[in-house]
């Protein structure tokens, strides 16, 4: 069996072996990602979904955490969304980096009722993995430094751990210096 990540304080499961506990289009998208093996999901309390919440209460740095941040705008009547990987302690450039790399006049963070209908997730349980295809997936490069990054699993009752490095892998990832401050 792989050794899956773990934090002192957290019980790690093997994600492929719990479907039960992502949200269906995570389970969908873990089940087909050659890494998943090196995926670990653990059971929290929903309260604590969010990231400074789940920080305090599990005693995790916040530089492990990272967020999943969603992000649109138009450009000529076509909408443009884009998924942004940031660590928890910083934050996303989205008036610069996210709407040069878009290409769209006005970006502005995607509504959370949105958010949650089009993902099929949770929010405060929003992950890069499972999102909809043609959304863009990009990546702060102090991301793939994590050694155990914390990211959501879909739902805010469990997240997942996985090494940083994997989510530059991620089926169209893209690193981009500059994505946050």
């Amino acid at each position: 069996m792989d050794l899956i990540p773990s934090f002192p304080g957290l019980t790690s499961l093997p994600a492929l072996d719990h479907p039960e506990l992502v949200a269906p289009p995570v389970a969908a998208a873990l089940a087909t990602w050659p890494a998943a093996a090196g995926v670990a999901v653990v059971e929290i309390d929903p309260d604590l979904a969010d990231t400074a919440a789940m920080s305090a209460a599990y005693d995790l740095p916040m530089e492990v955490g990272v967020n999943c941040v969603l992000v649109a705008g138009k450009r000529e009547g076509e909408e443009r969304v884009a998924a942004c990987l940031v660590r928890a302690d910083t934050r996303a450039d989205v008036n610069h980096t996210v709407k040069r790399l878009i290409d769209v006049r006005k970006p502005s963070f995607l509504p959370m009722e949105r958010a949650v209908t089009e993902s099929a997730m949770e929010y405060g349980g929003i992950t890069p993995i499972g999102l909809p295809a043609p959304w863009r997936l990009l990546v702060d490069p102090r991301v793939l430094d994590v050694d155990v990054a914390v990211i959501g699993s879909g739902v805010r009752r469990s997240k997942l751990l996985l090494p940083g490095a994997l989510l530059g892998e991620l089926p169209g990832a893209e690193v981009v210096e500059g994505l946050a401050g």
